[in-house]
Protein backbone atom coordinates (compact mmCIF):
# COMPACT_ATOMS: atom_id res chain seq x y z
CA UNK A 1 0.00 0.00 0.00
CA UNK A 2 2.89 2.17 -0.43
CA UNK A 3 1.89 5.63 -1.67
CA UNK A 4 4.70 8.37 -1.48
CA UNK A 5 4.75 8.97 -4.94
CA UNK A 6 0.82 10.11 -4.63
CA UNK A 7 1.72 13.29 -2.88
CA UNK A 8 2.72 16.18 -5.27
CA UNK A 9 1.49 19.62 -3.49
CA UNK A 10 4.29 21.96 -2.51
CA UNK A 11 5.56 21.11 1.04
CA UNK A 12 7.64 22.96 3.27
CA UNK A 13 11.10 22.11 4.48
CA UNK A 14 12.00 18.33 4.09
CA UNK A 15 8.45 16.66 5.11
CA UNK A 16 8.11 15.11 1.53
CA UNK A 17 11.15 13.08 2.95
CA UNK A 18 9.85 12.39 6.44
CA UNK A 19 5.75 11.52 5.11
CA UNK A 20 8.01 8.94 2.13
CA UNK A 21 9.95 7.26 5.64
CA UNK A 22 6.73 7.18 7.14
CA UNK A 23 5.10 5.21 4.43
CA UNK A 24 7.78 2.86 4.14
CA UNK A 25 7.88 1.98 8.06
CA UNK A 26 4.26 1.37 7.43
CA UNK A 27 5.31 -0.86 4.74
CA UNK A 28 7.42 -2.65 7.37
CA UNK A 29 4.55 -2.95 9.53
CA UNK A 30 1.74 -4.57 7.52
CA UNK A 31 4.18 -7.20 6.51
CA UNK A 32 4.31 -8.71 9.78
CA UNK A 33 0.95 -7.53 11.27
CA UNK A 34 -1.07 -8.92 8.51
CA UNK A 35 1.08 -12.34 8.95
CA UNK A 36 0.59 -12.44 12.70
CA UNK A 37 -3.41 -11.66 12.66
CA UNK A 38 -5.53 -14.03 13.37
CA UNK A 39 -2.71 -16.57 13.74
CA UNK A 40 -2.98 -19.91 15.04
CA UNK A 41 0.13 -19.33 17.86
CA UNK A 42 -0.22 -16.06 18.55
CA UNK A 43 1.07 -15.60 22.35
CA UNK A 44 -1.32 -12.84 24.12
CA UNK A 45 0.06 -11.18 27.38
CA UNK A 46 -1.34 -9.08 29.69
CA UNK A 47 0.53 -5.98 30.80
CA UNK A 48 0.11 -4.35 34.44
CA UNK A 49 -2.79 -2.11 33.01
CA UNK A 50 -4.55 -5.64 32.20
CA UNK A 51 -4.18 -4.31 28.39
CA UNK A 52 -3.14 -6.82 25.90
CA UNK A 53 0.05 -7.16 24.10
CA UNK A 54 1.28 -9.46 21.35
CA UNK A 55 4.38 -10.68 20.12
CA UNK A 56 2.85 -9.16 17.09
CA UNK A 57 2.85 -5.69 18.94
CA UNK A 58 6.83 -5.85 19.91
CA UNK A 59 7.79 -7.66 17.03
CA UNK A 60 6.35 -4.31 14.68
CA UNK A 61 7.62 -1.80 16.86
CA UNK A 62 11.36 -3.39 17.37
CA UNK A 63 10.89 -3.48 13.23
CA UNK A 64 10.45 0.48 13.21
CA UNK A 65 13.22 1.35 15.17
CA UNK A 66 15.45 -0.92 13.99
CA UNK A 67 14.62 1.04 10.51
CA UNK A 68 14.14 4.72 12.65
CA UNK A 69 17.98 4.19 13.91
CA UNK A 70 19.21 3.40 10.56
CA UNK A 71 17.58 6.26 8.29
CA UNK A 72 16.90 8.82 11.41
CA UNK A 73 19.77 7.63 14.19
CA UNK A 74 19.73 11.16 15.92
CA UNK A 75 15.73 11.08 16.10
CA UNK A 76 14.02 10.32 19.64
CA UNK A 77 11.73 7.69 19.46
CA UNK A 78 8.37 6.97 21.71
CA UNK A 79 6.82 3.33 21.75
CA UNK A 80 3.95 1.79 23.68
CA UNK A 81 5.53 -1.17 24.24
CA UNK A 82 9.43 -0.32 24.52
CA UNK A 83 8.53 3.37 26.16
CA UNK A 84 10.70 6.57 25.23
CA UNK A 85 9.58 10.38 24.86
CA UNK A 86 8.80 12.99 22.44
CA UNK A 87 11.14 15.57 22.57
CA UNK A 88 10.66 19.44 23.26
CA UNK A 89 12.64 20.57 20.83
CA UNK A 90 13.98 18.41 18.29
CA UNK A 91 12.40 15.09 16.32
CA UNK A 92 10.48 12.47 17.91
CA UNK A 93 8.95 9.26 16.22
CA UNK A 94 5.37 8.22 18.15
CA UNK A 95 5.05 4.76 17.39
CA UNK A 96 1.79 2.84 18.13
CA UNK A 97 2.67 -0.89 16.38
CA UNK A 98 -0.98 -2.13 16.52
CA UNK A 99 -3.81 0.67 18.28
CA UNK A 100 -6.85 -2.09 18.93
CA UNK A 101 -4.99 -4.78 20.53
CA UNK A 102 -8.32 -6.44 22.00
CA UNK A 103 -9.05 -6.76 18.10
CA UNK A 104 -6.12 -7.63 16.78
CA UNK A 105 -6.27 -10.86 19.22
CA UNK A 106 -9.77 -11.74 18.58
CA UNK A 107 -9.32 -11.84 15.14
CA UNK A 108 -11.81 -8.25 14.49
CA UNK A 109 -9.86 -6.53 11.54
CA UNK A 110 -10.36 -3.02 13.07
CA UNK A 111 -6.80 -2.17 14.07
CA UNK A 112 -3.99 -0.28 13.01
CA UNK A 113 -0.34 0.79 13.12
CA UNK A 114 -0.05 4.65 14.23
CA UNK A 115 3.53 6.22 12.85
CA UNK A 116 3.92 10.33 14.10
CA UNK A 117 6.63 12.33 13.61
CA UNK A 118 6.99 14.93 16.16
CA UNK A 119 9.04 18.29 15.60
CA UNK A 120 9.57 20.73 18.46
CA UNK A 121 6.58 18.49 19.97
CA UNK A 122 4.52 19.14 17.39
CA UNK A 123 3.11 16.56 15.31
CA UNK A 124 3.79 17.07 11.63
CA UNK A 125 3.78 13.42 9.92
CA UNK A 126 1.22 11.03 10.65
CA UNK A 127 -0.09 7.47 9.07
CA UNK A 128 -2.77 5.04 10.16
CA UNK A 129 -2.39 1.72 8.21
CA UNK A 130 -5.03 -0.95 8.70
CA UNK A 131 -4.03 -3.83 6.12
CA UNK A 132 -6.95 -5.99 8.12
CA UNK A 133 -9.31 -3.36 6.43
CA UNK A 134 -7.20 -2.47 3.18
CA UNK A 135 -6.79 0.88 4.14
CA UNK A 136 -4.34 3.55 4.87
CA UNK A 137 -4.77 6.71 5.71
CA UNK A 138 -1.65 9.85 6.00
CA UNK A 139 -0.99 13.13 5.86
CA UNK A 140 2.11 16.19 6.37
CA UNK A 141 1.38 19.32 7.22
CA UNK A 142 0.51 21.94 4.82
CA UNK A 143 0.61 18.49 1.88
CA UNK A 144 -3.53 17.39 2.68
CA UNK A 145 -4.73 14.51 3.73
CA UNK A 146 -5.06 11.21 1.73
CA UNK A 147 -6.61 8.01 2.01
CA UNK A 148 -6.23 4.36 -0.25
CA UNK A 149 -8.20 1.62 0.25
CA UNK A 150 -8.29 -1.80 -1.50
CA UNK A 151 -5.01 -1.35 -3.20
CA UNK A 152 -6.42 1.69 -5.28
CA UNK A 153 -4.98 4.66 -5.85
CA UNK A 154 -4.76 7.56 -3.35
CA UNK A 155 -7.68 10.09 -2.85
CA UNK A 156 -7.53 13.07 -0.74
CA UNK A 157 -10.18 13.27 1.98
CA UNK A 158 -11.72 16.46 3.71
CA UNK A 159 -14.35 16.22 6.53
CA UNK A 160 -17.91 16.58 6.50
CA UNK A 161 -19.50 20.14 6.21
CA UNK A 162 -22.34 19.54 9.02
CA UNK A 163 -22.36 22.12 11.08
CA UNK A 164 -25.66 21.83 13.81
CA UNK A 165 -24.52 19.39 16.38
CA UNK A 166 -27.82 17.77 16.72
CA UNK A 167 -27.29 17.07 12.98
CA UNK A 168 -23.67 15.18 13.62
CA UNK A 169 -22.90 11.20 13.55
CA UNK A 170 -20.72 10.62 16.53
CA UNK A 171 -18.64 7.79 17.98
CA UNK A 172 -16.61 6.77 20.47
CA UNK A 173 -14.18 4.11 21.88
CA UNK A 174 -15.69 2.03 24.63
CA UNK A 175 -18.44 3.86 26.62
CA UNK A 176 -17.37 2.19 30.12
CA UNK A 177 -14.42 4.57 30.54
CA UNK A 178 -16.44 7.18 31.17
CA UNK A 179 -18.06 5.50 33.70
CA UNK A 180 -14.85 4.65 35.22
CA UNK A 181 -13.76 8.31 35.57
CA UNK A 182 -17.00 9.22 36.67
CA UNK A 183 -18.41 10.88 33.44
CA UNK A 184 -21.11 8.86 31.87
CA UNK A 185 -23.33 11.47 32.27
CA UNK A 186 -20.91 13.83 30.13
CA UNK A 187 -21.28 10.99 27.19
CA UNK A 188 -24.76 10.08 27.32
CA UNK A 189 -25.83 14.57 27.60
CA UNK A 190 -23.66 14.39 23.99
CA UNK A 191 -25.14 11.15 22.86
CA UNK A 192 -28.52 12.77 23.41
CA UNK A 193 -27.22 16.19 21.25
CA UNK A 194 -26.14 14.36 18.48
CA UNK A 195 -28.09 12.63 15.98
CA UNK A 196 -27.01 9.20 15.79
CA UNK A 197 -24.60 7.32 17.85
CA UNK A 198 -21.95 4.44 17.06
CA UNK A 199 -18.93 2.61 18.99
CA UNK A 200 -16.55 2.10 16.10
CA UNK A 201 -13.53 2.86 17.92
CA UNK A 202 -9.57 3.84 18.26
CA UNK A 203 -7.78 5.22 15.26
CA UNK A 204 -11.00 4.33 13.18
CA UNK A 205 -13.47 6.71 14.52
CA UNK A 206 -10.71 9.69 14.30
CA UNK A 207 -10.10 8.62 10.37
CA UNK A 208 -13.82 8.17 9.31
CA UNK A 209 -14.27 11.84 10.92
CA UNK A 210 -11.25 13.00 8.67
CA UNK A 211 -12.97 11.23 6.28
CA UNK A 212 -16.16 13.15 6.88
CA UNK A 213 -18.17 9.77 7.03
CA UNK A 214 -18.90 10.66 10.42
CA UNK A 215 -19.02 14.23 12.07
CA UNK A 216 -17.42 13.40 15.78
CA UNK A 217 -15.67 11.14 17.79
CA UNK A 218 -14.47 11.41 21.92
CA UNK A 219 -11.69 8.94 23.62
CA UNK A 220 -12.19 9.51 27.42
CA UNK A 221 -9.11 8.16 27.72
CA UNK A 222 -6.27 7.83 25.24
CA UNK A 223 -2.11 7.93 25.22
CA UNK A 224 0.39 10.25 22.93
CA UNK A 225 0.65 7.09 20.76
CA UNK A 226 -2.68 6.37 20.02
CA UNK A 227 -3.40 10.54 18.94
CA UNK A 228 -0.05 12.17 17.87
CA UNK A 229 -0.22 10.36 13.96
CA UNK A 230 -3.93 10.92 14.02
CA UNK A 231 -3.43 14.63 14.55
CA UNK A 232 -2.00 15.81 10.87
CA UNK A 233 -4.57 13.64 9.16
CA UNK A 234 -7.22 14.87 10.93
CA UNK A 235 -6.16 18.80 10.56
CA UNK A 236 -4.81 18.47 6.97
CA UNK A 237 -8.45 16.92 6.51
CA UNK A 238 -9.83 20.55 7.42
CA UNK A 239 -11.04 18.98 11.32
CA UNK A 240 -9.79 19.83 14.42
CA UNK A 241 -8.46 17.25 17.31
CA UNK A 242 -8.54 18.67 20.87
CA UNK A 243 -8.60 17.23 24.42
CA UNK A 244 -11.33 17.19 26.56
CA UNK A 245 -10.41 20.72 27.78
CA UNK A 246 -9.97 22.20 24.48
CA UNK A 247 -6.62 22.14 23.92
CA UNK A 248 -4.85 21.15 20.44
CA UNK A 249 -3.14 18.48 21.73
CA UNK A 250 -2.31 14.84 21.53
CA UNK A 251 -0.82 14.09 24.85
CA UNK A 252 -3.80 15.78 27.00
CA UNK A 253 -5.19 12.36 27.99
CA UNK A 254 -8.03 12.37 26.12
CA UNK A 255 -9.76 13.38 22.31
CA UNK A 256 -12.43 14.94 20.88
CA UNK A 257 -11.94 14.56 17.24
CA UNK A 258 -14.26 16.84 15.03
CA UNK A 259 -14.99 18.41 11.41
CA UNK A 260 -14.82 21.78 13.25
CA UNK A 261 -18.24 23.53 13.12
CA UNK A 262 -19.18 21.33 15.73
CA UNK A 263 -16.17 21.03 17.61
CA UNK A 264 -17.20 23.93 20.43
CA UNK A 265 -20.54 22.95 20.49
CA UNK A 266 -19.93 19.16 21.63
CA UNK A 267 -17.23 20.69 24.28
CA UNK A 268 -19.92 23.07 25.70
CA UNK A 269 -21.78 19.62 26.63
CA UNK A 270 -18.79 17.90 27.53
CA UNK A 271 -17.90 20.38 30.07
CA UNK A 272 -21.67 20.87 31.54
Amino acid sequence: MAAADAVTDPVPDDRADDLALALRLADTADAITITRFRAADLRVAHKPDRTPVTDADTATEDALRSVLGTERAGDAVLGEERGGCVPESGRGWVLDPIDGTKNFSRGVPAWATLIALTVHGRAVVGVASAPALRRRWWAAEGRGAWMSEAGGPPRRITVSGVTDLGDAYLSTTDFRTFAQAGDLQRWLALGDACWETRAFGDFWQHCLVAEGVIDLAVDRTASTWDLAALLPIVAEAGGRLTDFAGANTYAGGSAVTSNGAVHDAALAVLRR
